[in-house]
């Protein structure tokens, strides 16, 4: 028996802790980079083009990472993927805030997506095989929830340090921290699904073309659909959402501290998906909380009075990230351990082409003249697409044993 084998499972809840670390330090991160591109816009006198270039080049890189590394983790295990995606998130991080030129920041962006992109979804599937199907969803969810208190802490930071000392020292604080995740991993066991079920005779292509095959096709269509919308509708929106208020007529200052307060918003919005999701099923929590995130966006959008915006923010927050909680349950959960790694990868790397052309879009309509109302309207019509993706497509996982 394999050394791997003999590792003693770890408890739900320390499984959770030390995925759910590297996660919000993941999300500190990409939460910064909304801050962080205000900061510049200044800084470096960039155009809404440019700007909307740095949120894309970051999906860029999480198109290939969650793509390369979704089909690895099958081949070589869950565990080493976590740990190489992670090293290289945080080096880059780290050496992004040491640069003076646009282009060096948008090459270290791009590497800083590659391990972004490859972690998530291998995270959410090696958890998701490590706990049981009653409470599978709900963990999955909570794991997510990290996400929230890591765009919370790169609020705080971006308040506090970045009109103070700078974009500079904002992203050291944000890298620093992921190396204790690294140092915490080291000790994490492979999935035990992965282990019990690893077939060495298999290849990477075979995996791919399974994920299209007949039996997992309407599956995989519905999958792409829906992360495409999410991913396409989150980073069009909530990496400008410091910019917009800007736009809006607030000083930066003041932007960070509205933002911060909609940030809020996005924990009790992942609490609530975690317990509806094994109480009422994934597709309508889904389907609930993107209909809510289409509604907030719209509101959003065409508020001009400081109140409605940060309510609409707020409840734009809680409908959305409770959204992703579901999304990231739910997509482990329509494969089989052969091919789960690959199926959620291939998914989530075809969302982070979406995530390429939200902020691209918004910095292009933006540059054209046009409204914000009117680019929100966008988003929530893709959000809708979603839904019926969803509804018609989806099937109903809730407390399946996973194959």
């Amino acid at each position: 028996m394999s050394k791997q084998k003999q590792q003693k499972p770890l408890s739900k809840n320390k499984l959770l802790g030390i995925a759910g670390l590297a996660w919000m330090f993941d999300a500190m991160d990409v939460g910064i980079l909304s801050f962080v591109i205000a900061a510049l816009a200044v800084e470096w006198n960039l155009t809404p083009t440019e700007m909307g270039w740095i949120g894309s080049v970051n999906s860029i890189g999480m198109a290939v990472g969650a793509l390369v590394f979704g089909v690895f983790a099958d081949k070589v295990g869950r565990k080493k993927i976590f740990m190489i995606t992670l090293l290289m998130f945080s080096i880059a991080s780290g050496l992004s805030a040491l640069t003076t030129t646009l282009v060096a920041f948008l090459i270290l962006r791009f590497f800083v997506g590659m391990g972004l992109g490859g972690e998530l979804p291998v995270a959410s599937t090696l958890v998701s095989e490590s706990v049981e199907a009653k409470e599978r969803g709900r963990v999955v969810v909570l794991l997510e929830s990290f996400w929230a208190a890591g765009w919370l802490l790169s609020a705080l930071i971006a308040y506090f340090i970045i009109p103070s000392y700078g974009w500079r020292i904002a992203l050291i604080i944000t890298a620093l921290p992921a190396f204790y995740a690294i140092y915490l991993r080291i000790k994490l066991p492979d999935s035990p699904k992965y282990t019990a079920n690893k077939t060495e005779s298999r290849t990477i292509l075979q995996n791919m073309k399974e994920v299209w095959s007949r039996k997992y096709a309407k599956r995989t269509l519905m999958l792409w659909i829906v992360w495409f919308t999410v991913v396409f509708s989150y980073y069009g929106m909530f990496l400008w959402l410091p910019s917009v208020m800007v736009m809006k007529g607030f000083s930066l200052i003041k932007s960070f501290e509205y933002v911060l307060i909609m940030t809020l918003a996005q924990l009790p919005g992942y609490f609530s998906a975690a317990w509806l999701i094994e109480k009422v099923g994934r597709k309508f929590v889904l389907v609930t909380y993107l209909l809510g995130t289409a509604a907030s966006a719209f509101v959003f959008g065409g508020a001009e009075a400081t109140t409605l915006l940060v309510i609409s923010g707020m409840l734009l927050s809680f409908f959305n990230l409770g959204a992703w909680g579901a999304l990231y349950a739910y997509s482990p959960e329509q494969y089989p351990t052969v091919i789960r790694a690959t199926g959620s990868g291939m998914a989530a790397a075809v969302g982070r082409v979406g995530g390429i052309l939200g902020p691209l879009l918004v910095g292009f309509l933006v540059t054209g003249g046009y409204e914000i109302g009117y680019i929100f309207s966008i988003f929530c019509v893709a959000i809708a697409v979603g839904v019926l993706a969803v509804l018609f497509l989806g099937t109903e996982t809730k407390q399946v044993e996973l194959e």
